[in-house]
C-alpha cells in the first residue's frame, strides 16, 4: 500500500482523463472508469450503505431503475476502515449521479470528493454530459483493499467490473452493448482523507484499466 500512495501522489490528476480522453475511440467503455463505474437508489450491497457519521446531514443519492453498482466487500469490524469503504462507495456513486443528471453540481459530488479526485471527476462526468451518453446496466465493485494513515488518511484500492453495463446515447436511447473486452475491468487505487464534519472524502483516484489483476 505504500507504493499506491506514493502513486496516488504522483498521478493522481490523470487517472480519469486517461480513460475517456481519445474521442476517436469506438469503444465507449474506454470513457468509463466504472459504471463510474458508480449505484443503485441506495447503493445494492450492504457494504455499500453509509455506517459512519450518521449524524451528517447526507445527500440522497438516486439513480434511474436501469442502472445500478453493486459493491462487494465485507465489513472490517474497524470502525474507521468501514466508514472509509462505505464512503469509498458513495463516492463512486456520486459520479454516475452526476452522470445521470447531466450536471457536474450535484450536491452529493462535491460532498464525497475534493481536492484533485473532485477534478478529475467533474473532468469525467462532463465528458459524458458533453457527449450527451449515459449508461445502462450493472457495474460491480470487489476485491477491496483498506489500509489507515493515522487517524485521517486512508488507502482503498479496488476492481470493477464493467462488463454488464453499457452506453447509453440519450438522444436516440440506443444502447451500445457491444462484446465485453479486457478494457471492462478496471483496478483503483484511491486516497481518501476524512473532513471536519467526519465523511471520508475521496481526494485522489488512479485507474488502470484493463489491469491483469482484475481480469476474471
Amino acid at each position: 500500500m505504500l507504493l499506491a500512495a506514493i502513486a496516488l501522489t504522483a498521478a493522481a490528476a490523470l487517472s480519469l482523463s486517461a480513460c475517456g480522453s481519445d474521442d476517436s475511440s469506438n469503444d465507449k467503455d474506454n470513457d468509463k472508469i466504472a459504471g463510474a463505474d458508480t449505484g443503485s437508489e441506495t447503493p445494492a450491497s450492504p457494504s455499500s450503505s453509509p455506517s459512519a457519521s450518521d449524524s451528517v446531514d447526507r445527500p440522497k443519492i438516486v439513480f434511474p431503475s436501469d442502472a445500478k453498482n453493486v459493491f462487494e466487500y465485507e465489513k472490517t469490524g474497524d470502525a474507521k476502515k468501514d466508514a472509509a469503504l462505505a464512503d469509498s462507495a458513495q463516492s463512486v456513486n456520486s459520479v454516475d449521479e452526476a452522470i445521470f443528471e447531466g450536471s457536474t453540481g450535484t450536491k452529493a459530488l462535491g460532498f464525497y470528493n475534493a481536492d484533485k479526485a473532485l477534478g478529475a471527476y467533474i473532468t469525467y462526468a462532463q465528458k459524458y454530459i458533453d457527449d450527451g451518453e449515459t449508461w445502462v446496466g450493472e457495474t460491480r465493485y470487489f476485491d477491496y483493499k483498506v489500509t489507515l494513515s493515522g487517524d485521517s488518511k486512508a488507502y482503498v484500492t479496488y476492481c470493477s467490473d464493467e462488463s454488464k453495463s453499457y452506453i447509453k446515447d440519450k438522444k436516440t436511447g440506443k444502447v451500445d452493448r457491444s462484446p465485453a473486452t479486457a478494457n471492462a475491468y478496471v483496478l483503483y487505487n484511491t486516497g481518501l482523507t476524512k473532513n471536519a464534519d467526519g465523511v471520508w472524502q475521496t481526494t485522489a483516484i488512479v485507474s488502470n484499466r484493463g489491469d491483469k489483476a482484475c481480469q476474471p
